[in-house]
């Protein structure tokens, strides 16, 4: 029976819609992860219904969050020379590759090449040698009938876009570190001119306590004790002045440079905090998180991996050409057109028997994505988690500070109080020594607030997802 080249066409082209119609379910959408979201942050401020959900605090700048000029610069500097976050641009590089290489599949290939066939021929003994050359062109070319090669591009691309991610949660926690380090920095700065300021109160307190010692008013005890503590005060100073030190050089490791100083214009105590900013409802956190969201790109990746894995179920169709010039003798490659060849076949290949290879794989698949999944689901626990914990820290950090101001006022007042009285005889030297100790404490405990207050709102602003833009 003759086919014409009509009725084969008609032929192909319902075959191929039949199975382009099968094709439907093999390979699923992505349905994004449905969470339930609590209305507000534990002990934040829970928003009116309806309040947008951009009207966080994530969504500002670096330079509009941070007052501090200095803090400002240095922020600039870590995200242009991190070391950290200059490997996480590179695995975006590396990622990109990938998909540009994915994007090419549904293209065909084409191979070049030529060959020479000798063929030594046994018949009768004959001992002549026969050559055959070719020069031919082969392209073959998968039809992307069950979604195996969009699906690969799919998981490629959720890999791009997570690394993206990837780099941005380097940047937030990195904008967060530079941040608590150098509030960190001004309470050592704190602590250091305050310990400084007490030394010489302990000196003069020391020459006092000799002058009475000599009138014979005071024991040498009482000069003995006054001057330990002024040597503890003193041998404090070192080791303030170590931290330091060991805190630039971190801040200045961060900055992707060697160890050295670290400018600061600002004392820690004048430095503004703005602790009235939204932070908004926990679902933004959806957009503004970059982990959150690379979870969520990892769960699209491995719902893409899942359907490459079933699409390997179903046959594969392979269309390959090939085409060239043949000859006994190169120079009869241009003795056109006795010399050109030409082949076109197709082949649907069915797997049969992959002793349960593809079934396991396709299950794995589906493990993997049910585990990308319960990831994503903790990693929007963590976020809320971490919110929350930031603003319970700020509202009791505050609270916190200001009974610490009022306590270093007080101490103030009695380290002067201690002094009248000692100087006129109504107070022992023993009282002065604890007022001063007291003080020094008092100080050093509410720069150490001041730092948690400062920290704690750079905390927030990471944990909500800002730093990156």
């Amino acid at each position: 029976m003759k086919i014409s080249l009509k009725d084969l066409l008609k032929g192909t082209l319902q075959f191929l819609l039949f199975i382009s119609l099968s094709a439907c379910g093999v390979t699923r959408e992505y349905k994004k992860v449905d969470v339930a979201f609590p209305e507000g942050y534990r002990r934040g401020v829970t928003p009116v219904k309806g309040t947008p959900s951009d009207s966080s605090i994530a969504l500002l700048p670096c330079s509009s969050f941070f007052a501090d000029k200095t803090l400002c610069a240095l922020i600039d500097s870590a995200v242009i020379n991190n070391v950290d976050l200059q490997v996480a641009l590179k695995n975006i590089d590396y990622a990109r590759q990938t998909l540009n290489s994915s994007r090419l599949g549904f293209l065909p290939t084409l191979n070049a090449g030529v060959q020479n066939t000798r063929t030594h021929p046994s018949d009768n003994g004959a001992k002549t040698n026969v050559d055959d050359y070719s020069a031919s062109a082969t392209s073959s070319w998968e039809a992307d009938i069950w979604g195996k090669i969009r699906s690969r591009n799919h998981a490629a691309l959720a890999s791009y876009l997570k690394t993206q991610e990837a780099a941005k949660a380097v940047r937030t926690r990195l904008v967060a570190d530079i941040a608590s380090g150098y509030y960190t920095l001004l309470m050592l700065d704190v602590q250091l001119e305050s310990s400084k300021t007490n030394l010489a109160l302990a000196d003069t307190t020391v020459k006092m306590i000799g002058l009475q010692y000599a009138a014979g008013q005071v024991t040498s005890l009482a000069v003995q004790q006054q001057e330990a503590l002024r040597q503890s005060i003193a041998g404090s100073l070192p080791a303030i002045e170590q931290k330091i030190a060991v805190q630039e050089n971190a801040l200045s490791i961060l900055c992707g440079r060697m160890p050295g100083a670290i400018g600061r214009d600002r004392a820690l105590f004048t430095t503004k905090v703005v602790d009235e900013l939204p932070a908004g409802i926990p679902a933004a956190l959806l957009q503004n998180r970059p982990d959150v969201r690379a979870a969520e790109l990892a769960v699209r990746g491995a719902h893409a991996d899942m359907g490459e894995a079933r699409a390997a179920f179903y046959p594969s169709l392979t269309i390959t050409s090939s085409g060239g010039v043949e000859a006994f003798k190169t120079s009869h490659w241009f003795m056109l057109p006795g010399s050109i060849f030409g082949m076109v076949q197709g082949a649907l290949v069915q797997p049969l028997f992959q002793r349960g290879l593809l079934s396991a794989k396709y299950e794995q698949s589906k493990i993997k994505r049910d585990q990308a999944e319960l990831e994503f689901k903790l990693s929007l626990l963590k976020a809320v988690g971490e919110v929350s914990d930031a603003l319970v820290q700020l509202e009791k950090v505050k609270l916190q500070e200001t009974i610490a101001e009022q306590r270093v006022a007080t101490l103030h007042k009695a380290v002067s109080d201690s002094g009248m009285l000692f100087r006129s005889g109504m107070a022992t030297y023993l009282e002065v020594m604890i007022a001063q100790t007291n003080a020094l404490q008092s100080e050093l405990d509410l720069a150490n607030l001041r730092r948690q207050h400062l920290t704690a709102m750079a905390e927030l602003y990471r944990s909500l997802g800002g730093g990156w833009r």
